[in-house]
């Protein structure tokens, strides 16, 4: 990922409310989600919502597609990863405290490294 790409991505996640969308699509995978759901769930009009959905879009961290008279929103995995990986790779130099910082601990479940080397993920 080039640096541009990233400032933009980082840009569009810098915001409340596109965050609440990545959390809110993340787990929806592929199938994505309606935007009037999107709206429902969330409690945003549909201007405002249409305006963060298209700035995360721009961004390469969400995708869409019409089905029918419905446009679906499912986040861009490779572009999240994409962004994650250039902040930890190419600013951070792999720091290992940094990368120590980054363990996720899910819910009663083991540690996950989040660490990102390159291509290869663990």
């Amino acid at each position: 990922m080039d640096r541009s790409k990233a400032l933009a991505a980082l840009s569009a996640l810098a915001h409340e409310t596109r965050l609440d969308l990545i959390r809110l699509l993340t787990p929806q995978g592929e199938d994505g989600m309606a935007a009037g759901q999107i709206a429902e769930t969330l409690g945003i009009a549909a201007p405002r919502l249409s305006f963060h959905l298209s700035a995360l879009e721009q961004a390469g961290l969400l995708r869409s597609r019409k089905v029918a008279r419905n446009v679906f929103y499912s986040v861009d995995p490779a572009g999240i990863g994409q962004t994650i990986s250039y902040v930890l790779n190419d600013c951070c130099s792999d720091h290992p405290e940094v990368l120590a910082a980054c363990t996720h601990k899910p819910q009663g479940g083991l540690a996950v490294s989040l660490a990102v080397s390159g291509t290869e993920k663990t």
